[in-house]
């Protein structure tokens, strides 16, 4: 598409194989689809238990076997033979071995995992081992490729590098040092392993203009070297093309609601989703409407979701914890509004999917959200109620609001169309490999 042909690029599994995905693993098949549309050679590599010796044959019978409990089992007991073998592991070369894909196996439920590539690769339990060499000795895990990819484009912060390829690093935010408060990483080890990553990196990649000003207050060395491509969505996929009709018949079926009789919010349930503050606003905002809440739980804070029983035993609050794609986006496609006002969002893809599906936002003024929503979505104040619950009313109660906010929806979300996104990826592996500086 711009004259970059049959560059390769390898993308990491990390996200990819867990088993209900995350918006991270949305970014890489979303990355995946970008990158071969723009006639680029893509190398998947995973990291699942597959001893590295196994027989060639069972290769693949293997890896699609762990692709669908990738969460690993019970961690090895301290000193059994397992935990041995694990812990010698962790200081021996990782040893990377090709999975040929024949089609022999039906793995049509599994597509999930596995986005668009031409070479497919495993690394026994290299994401774990990575990161427990790199607590102990500070060093990076580096993996031997006969034939490296040019870049090797790793979408989340890990320990790991390939040898002769231009190894860059998504950075979807920092919340953990700017937020560190609603978090339960280890600070200490999540600042070392970007302080490493800022100063070894051939190249940073970040989502929005608010992400890269936060890198940059605390990693201001990485001026030079990081890139904002901000992200896209697969407006192909069947959960954007299905009828109304369908998805009206699916939500009345499965939760005994109508279209527009709901409000929604999807993401993990942590603090910085400010679901807390959501749920009271709600339920204080005095609508007939209900709220459905899509996520689990990230982990537990009494005080975030202290109102969150009472709105279930009322019947206002309908809670799920995981659904599949097509189901969740039939319920966003026919909700009232999205309510979003995180504390903090490196991108807010909910942001983007909600405004192509014609549904209306609520956002906050935090993050990247007013960069994402821009007009066309409705801002209020993150850390208060009152503000929370006045926004609600608005979009409950005004109908030309909403269409409105549906309309400006639609042009907004133009600008982070998949065009756009392949240029800027474009421009970045482009300025990565010609050590040129930016384009």
């Amino acid at each position: 598409m711009y004259g970059q042909n049959e560059r390769r690029i390898g993308v990491d599994g990390f996200n990819l194989s867990l088993e209900k995905g995350t918006g991270v693993a949305t970014y890489a098949r979303t990355l995946c689809r970008a990158l071969v549309q723009l006639g680029c050679k893509v190398d998947l590599i995973y990291g699942l238990q597959i001893p590295s010796k196994s027989q060639a044959e069972l290769r693949e019978v293997r890896f699609f076997d762990r692709l669908a409990n990738s969460h690993g089992g019970e961690p090895a007991k301290f000193l059994s033979k397992k935990w041995i073998r694990e812990r010698k592991a962790d200081f021996i070369r990782p040893s990377l071995v090709e999975i040929d894909i024949t089609n022999r196996i039906d793995a049509r439920s599994l597509s999930a995992h596995l986005p668009a590539f031409d070479r497919l690769f495993n690394v026994e339990n290299l994401f774990r081992s990575a990161a427990r060499r790199f607590r102990m000795t500070g060093k990076f895990t580096t993996i031997k490729m006969d034939e490296a990819p040019d870049v090797m484009h790793w979408t989340y912060p890990l320990p790991i590098k390939i040898d002769g390829a231009k190894n860059i690093y998504t950075l979807h935010d920092i919340v953990p040092l700017k937020l560190p408060h609603t978090t339960l990483d280890d600070k200490p080890y999540y600042y070392k392993l970007l302080k490493e990553i800022a100063e070894h990196a051939d190249g940073i990649c970040t989502v929005s203009e608010a992400s890269k000003k936060d890198i940059l207050s605390f990693f201001p060395e990485v001026k030079n070297k990081i890139y904002n491509t901000y992200q896209a969505c697969d407006t192909n996929k069947k959960s954007y093309l299905r009828s109304e009709e369908d998805c009206c018949s699916e939500i009345e079926a499965e939760f005994g609601l109508t279209a527009q009789g709901y409000f929604i919010f999807f993401g993990s349930l942590e603090p910085k989703k400010n679901i807390g503050r959501i749920i009271e606003a709600f339920l204080a905002s005095g609508s007939k409407r209900r709220l459905v809440i899509v996520g689990a739980m990230a982990w537990k804070s009494e005080k975030e979701l202290r109102y969150l029983e009472r709105g279930i035993s009322t019947g206002r609050i309908i809670k799920v914890d995981y659904l599949p794609e097509d189901t969740l986006f039939a319920l966003l496609r026919q909700a009232r509004a999205l309510l979003f006002p995180s504390l903090s969002e490196g991108f807010g893809l909910p942001v983007l999917e909600a405004m192509h599906c014609g549904t209306p936002t609520l956002i906050s003024g935090e993050g990247s959200l007013p960069e994402i929503g821009g007009a066309a979505s409705l801002e209020v104040s993150a850390y208060e109620v009152d503000s929370i619950k006045e926004g609600i009313r608005k979009l409950d109660q005004d109908d030309a609001l909403c269409q409105t906010l549906r309309d400006v929806g639609y042009r907004q979300a133009e600008a982070f169309g998949m065009a756009s996104y392949q240029q800027r990826l474009n421009d970045m592996y482009t300025s990565i490999l010609s050590d040129s500086g930016k384009i």
